[in-house]
């Protein structure tokens, strides 16, 4: 990346930089690189340190660059595309899903997911909690909800917690005849539990991606699963269907 000083320019200063700035990070360097610091990109570029945050700032919005607490500013990889069509329907943890398990474990649902549900409001389901990750770095993650009714079968001599027992209610979940599922989408702001998982600040800018699981004319499972607003971007499908939502249910992390 050459000294490049910024001449009186129509636009602002800060939004020619991350013109500039974007060229570099196409010719100069690769995913994951760290940029240096501030103070020397500011004097190579002949700009103040405020007009090189905006800069940076913006290029980090359009999923160019990751701030990393403890690390610095590097390179992103490509966005990750969010499917939000329904054209292709499966259940989570088919062979090709993305997601890795964590934890298992059953808790009282919010109100808003044991309406849905359509279970009693003091009824325990089982909630497994699952990551995305892509580059080795954490994308997404996921709470699933799916009630004791639709995994009767599920032994309670297997695993107790933990992704074992989060493979066995998903392995039982698959033996339903899948007859739907509709999706909805939220740009939202990250929760503290979500934040630390995704290494973000919380309140940073998110994608709540709501999916309902359709089974026997009934909701057999609710997923709740939040994306990188960064790093992630949706993808429509043949059919281009969306449903953006106002409000989507309450997310509880599992005790």
């Amino acid at each position: 990346m050459g000294t490049t000083q910024l001449e009186s320019v129509p636009e602002p200063k800060y939004w020619h930089l991350k013109s500039v700035l974007s060229e570099a990070l196409d010719s100069d360097f690769a995913v994951g690189e760290i940029l240096p610091n501030e103070r020397d990109l500011a004097a190579r570029f002949g700009v103040a340190r405020a007009t090189l945050r905006q800069a940076l700032e913006q290029l980090e919005l359009e999923g160019r660059l990751q701030r990393r607490r403890g690390v610095g500013t590097m390179v992103a990889p490509p966005r990750v595309g969010v499917d939000v069509s329904t054209t292709q329907q499966t259940w989570p943890g088919a062979s090709d899903d993305a997601w890795q398990p964590l934890e298992c474990g059953t808790d009282v649902p919010p109100a808003a997911v044991a309406r849905t549900l359509e279970v009693d409001g003091a009824e325990e389901v089982h909630t497994v909690r699952r990551i995305r990750v892509t580059h080795g770095q954490s994308v997404a993650a996921e709470l699933l909800y799916v009630p004791a009714a639709s995994v009767p079968e599920l032994s309670a001599i297997d695993a107790a917690s933990g992704p074992a027992r989060a493979r066995g209610v998903l392995r039982e979940l698959q033996r339903l005849s899948l007859e739907g599922q509709d999706r909805a989408v939220e740009l939202g702001s990250a929760r503290a539990e979500d934040a630390k998982e995704l290494d973000r600040l919380p309140g940073a800018p998110v994608l709540v991606v709501t999916t309902r699981y359709l089974a026997e004319g009934r909701t057999v499972a609710l997923s709740v699963a939040t994306y990188r607003a960064d790093t992630c971007r949706l993808t429509f499908g043949d059919s281009g269907d969306l449903e953006i939502s106002d409000h989507t249910p309450e997310r509880k992390k599992a005790s």
